[in-house]
């Protein structure tokens, strides 16, 4: 037979792991290595080669994207529909169990699945009813456990709480959620998974069925597998069935949410006679970021080995620039791709990759200024996300507390047992009175047109709105901005969500308040008489609205670390890589391996870039308003020094994100520099703050302003004509 349309694509180690004789085997696939390629002629070879039955083969990837391609690529290279393949994420092949053995399952035949949402709204009523207190036991929480309790196979009566309360309480709420489950034919996501594991240990005739029936196991992906996942592929190979696995631990990043790295070595001594296979060759980047990557992975302890590179050059060195403020920083990124595009490249070969969904605010608001567009990947624009609108709905009330849709936003969040029945109450009373809700309410109030516990609700809400307002009413924007965030309890609010999204929440605030401190009232505002509080709101509002492109247009793609797995563009900024920021600080205080999972995920960023690297950090970065001056990244000093190439700060005026009439980037260098008596980085001292490093400018002519970090004083903002600096 003429296997040649299989192998001859394939260099030496893909065809090993495509023609692998051994019952089971781990195929170690680096970054742009072709793993897919190889599961796919996998695939192939065991059908046209060893002539395995089509139905016989289950592939199991994580993602719908994923199994779709995986099904096209099979179909494209068999020339036969694919259909009837058991290709598809767990979640989808687990499905497809339950609904052929509902019964065996013990489930109703008509169930149906749970979205996360209408999970955690049942939790939340189960909660309700059952005379808990929301706010001590905040459904979010109760989901998070029982999703997490799942993937380890756990059951309520299989939770040893030894006796503590708290734990014996969070196992009560999973009990009653279960069984309002199964009492109304419900099944959540992490029950899929569960319940299709429990259907064969506890059916072991189904389970022959299916040994003898899937006797081969394609899995993608296998360093992302939890603990419910791997015993599942355990326990349908058994002793039989023949496994290949393809994953990378150097690029397993989930553990957060439940991956289990050691997944990749267990698998070595759970199966016999494993058969390892390195996919070296990377079809991707150049030289140089390969050589990088490697040298950086090396340093964790916990880990296979293998050693990435190319036939192709070494490329450019990869660029390291030391940012004076993360205003510079942005600055500098935009003007690198502001060259890029004008060199006739593309602006979605571009990728500006972060750790933290905060860092997006100002690369969007520079953005923007050099009219380039963006889009932020998988996720919403700075000021589209819930916990800064939450944020902003309350400094509006503080501003005019007639301000319906603010609230109608945060007037029962946080919670504050303020139901639907008491809102629609408002709402008439309003209407008949023709008065916004806020004197509506006041109104409810003299009328008693209220029960007595929604009255005290609605009363203690607007006490606090009316208590932000006298308190605040002469602190600067940023203190403002941070009084409402603390007065509001928002960040104890969302500090009840799991952990990574509740960092990410927390941090988004956090950037807010440093948008507030930073914010200059812009010169048409103040000519209209408005002040700082209302033109900040105003351009937030103005910010919101602008459109982000879409997945097909030509635009910049912002996004986390953890997004930018799976994709590749030929230019790659990681901005923010300082000790704190990136590696997170929680990851340096915590056991665990979680700096080895922050060194993997700076891997996998390094790992996007095809032609072209850049590493940026800032010297001094805001951070909760005020200044903070910043260790660089230890993962740079993991980098070879003659790898890169460093480059010194120019002279530029960093603007504020509400700026006027902001230059576009091509036009932001030439007439600004020789205004300038100072330049970044330079000694100066003042007469009343003494020595200080000029650290940003702004503005030109008579409103130029240079910012100062005084030793004593802290960073300060001076009107350059009055500000008499002089060198130190």
């Amino acid at each position: 037979m003429d296997v040649s349309h299989l192998l001859d694509s394939l260099n030496d180690a893909q065809r090993k792991a495509v023609t692998s004789e051994s019952r089971h085997t781990l195929v170690l696939a680096g970054a742009g290595s072709g793993k897919t390629r190889v599961l796919i002629h996998r695939l192939a070879w065991l059908i046209q080669v060893e002539h395995v039955s089509p139905l016989s083969i289950m592939a199991v990837t994580f993602t719908n994207k994923a199994a779709g391609e995986m099904r096209q690529r099979a179909q494209d290279l068999l020339q036969v529909s694919a259909r009837s393949m058991w290709i598809g994420t767990f979640h989808g092949i687990a499905h497809r169990l339950l609904r052929m053995h509902w019964e065996e399952a013990g489930l109703q035949e008509n169930f149906q699945i749970l979205d996360s949402d209408d999970q955690q709204r049942i939790i939340r009523r189960l909660i309700k009813e059952e005379g808990l207190d929301e706010a001590q036991w905040p459904a979010r929480q109760a989901q998070w456990y029982i999703n997490a309790r799942k993937d380890e196979g756990q059951r309520p009566a299989t939770i040893e709480h030894m006796g503590n309360p708290m734990t014996a309480q969070w196992v009560r709420i999973y009990e009653i959620y279960q069984a309002y489950c199964d009492r109304a034919g419900l099944v959540d996501f992490a029950e899929l998974l569960l319940r299709a594991h429990e259907l064969w240990l506890n059916n072991p005739l189904l389970l022959e069925h299916y040994r003898k029936r899937l006797t081969h196991l394609l899995v993608d992906e296998f360093q992302d597998t939890n603990s419910i996942q791997y015993a599942w592929i355990r326990l349908l190979a058994g002793d039989s069935g023949s496994v290949l696995v393809v994953g990378d631990d150097d690029q397993s990043i989930y553990g957060w949410r439940g991956a289990q790295v050691a997944n990749v070595m267990h698998f070595t001594r759970n199966f016999p006679d494993v058969k390892t296979i390195k996919l070296e060759q990377n079809y991707r980047s150049t030289g140089n970021i390969l050589t990088a990557a490697n040298a950086l992975i090396a340093n964790n302890e916990d880990r296979m080995g293998k050693k990435l590179w190319t036939a192709d050059e070494e490329g450019a060195p990869i660029a390291l620039y030391s940012a004076f403020n993360e205003q510079d920083e942005a600055r500098f990124v935009i003007e690198q791709i502001g060259e890029w595009l004008g060199k006739g490249r593309r602006a979605e070969e571009v990728a500006i990759v972060y750790r933290t969904t905060a860092q997006s605010r100002l690369f969007e608001e520079y953005l923007l200024r050099a009219s380039i567009a963006y889009r932020v990947y998988g996720g919403q624009r700075f000021f589209e996300r819930a916990e800064i609108k939450d944020a902003l709905a309350y400094l509006r009330l503080v501003q005019n507390p007639n301000d319906d849709a603010a609230i109608e936003r945060v007037i029962n969040t946080p919670t504050r047992g303020i139901g639907q029945k008491t809102l629609s109450t408002l709402r008439q009373q309003a209407r008949a009175s023709s008065l916004p809700l806020w004197q509506a309410a006041e109104e409810c109030a003299r009328q008693n047109l209220l029960p007595a516990r929604a009255l005290t609700a609605v009363q203690n809400f607007m006490q606090i709105i009316t208590g932000m307002r006298e308190r605040m009413g002469d602190w600067t924007l940023g203190n403002q901005m941070q009084g409402v965030i603390e007065d509001s309890q928002l960040v104890s609010h969302y500090e009840k969500e799991p952990r990574e999204k509740m960092e990410s929440r927390v941090e988004n605030l956090r950037e807010l308040v440093n948008a507030a401190e930073a914010f200059i009232l812009p010169t048409e505002d103040e000519e209209a008489g408005m002040t700082d509080l209302q033109s900040f709101l105003s351009h937030a509002a103005l910010e919101a609205g602008e459109t982000q492109g879409e997945a097909w247009d030509d635009c910049v793609q912002l996004m986390t670390l953890h997004s930018a797995k799976g994709l590749e563009f030929p230019m790659v900024f990681i901005v923010g890589m300082e000790d704190g920021l990136f590696p997170h600080q929680r990851s340096v205080t915590e056991a665990g391996g979680r700096l080895e999972e922050e060194r993997r995920l700076c891997y996998v960023g390094i790992t996007r870039a095809r032609e072209n690297l850049c590493l940026s950090h800032a010297e001094v970065r805001r951070m909760f308003g005020s200044e903070n001056h910043c260790r660089p990244s230890r993962f740079l000093d993991e980098i070879p020094s003659d790898l890169i190439q460093e480059i010194r700060p120019r002279m530029q005026a960093p603007r504020p994100w509400a700026s006027p009439k902001a230059p576009e980037y091509r036009k932001s260098n030439s007439n600004i520099k020789q205004e300038w008596p100072f330049q970044l980085g330079e000694a100066v001292n003042h007469k009343k703050f003494g020595t200080g490093t000029v650290i940003s400018f702004e503005g030109s002519g008579e409103h130029a302003r240079v910012q100062v970090n005084f030793n004593r004083a802290g960073a300060k903002w001076l009107v350059l004509a009055y500000a008499n600096l002089s060198r130190d």
